[in-house]
């Protein structure tokens, strides 16, 4: 079995994909106010709100338990819509040697195509390969797109 992994999920939203990219580039602290359930805080540590380098604390729900997750921006790239977080410390870090977390929206046609790409390296063969964090990530999109619809309905 191998350790590094790679998993990709998708979704399609009717948000405007502009501004979904902001709000995980820029406002990531309003998520808890659009899916609480999923997303319980998030702080700025270090840094500015949509800036590569900037270090960001989750407190999140993740199969049930609360847990928490410090994160870097990795990259961002406006063209491509596309935000990449690396995960440094929490939860995950007891599972994981390696986690990069990426967002990316394709804005093309009349629905938004989300993607959330993980890669990974596990700390040994016995780590599930994280489909249900992947879940999550769809869920908080699920939500955030919901949030949004609701309000300009």
């Amino acid at each position: 079995m191998k350790l590094s992994g790679k998993l990709v999920s998708q979704i399609k939203i009717k948000l405007d994909g502009d501004l979904f990219h902001e709000i995980v580039r820029e406002r990531p602290h309003h998520i808890s106010d659009m899916s609480p359930d999923n997303v319980q805080n998030c702080d700025l540590q270090e840094g500015q709100w949509g800036t590569v380098g900037s270090v960001i604390y989750w407190n999140y729900t993740h199969d049930g338990e609360e847990r928490v997750a410090k994160n870097i921006i990795h990259a961002i790239d406006e063209e491509k819509k596309s935000v990449t977080f690396e995960i440094v410390e929490g939860d995950m870090m007891k599972l994981y040697k390696t986690f990069k977390l990426s967002v990316h929206v394709d804005t093309t046609g009349e629905d938004n195509l989300v993607t959330w790409t993980s890669e990974y390296e596990k700390l040994n063969e016995d780590i599930p390969d994280p489909h249900t964090l992947m879940d999550l990530c769809l869920n908080v999109t699920k939500d955030i797109e919901s949030h949004h619809l609701s309000i300009n309905a």
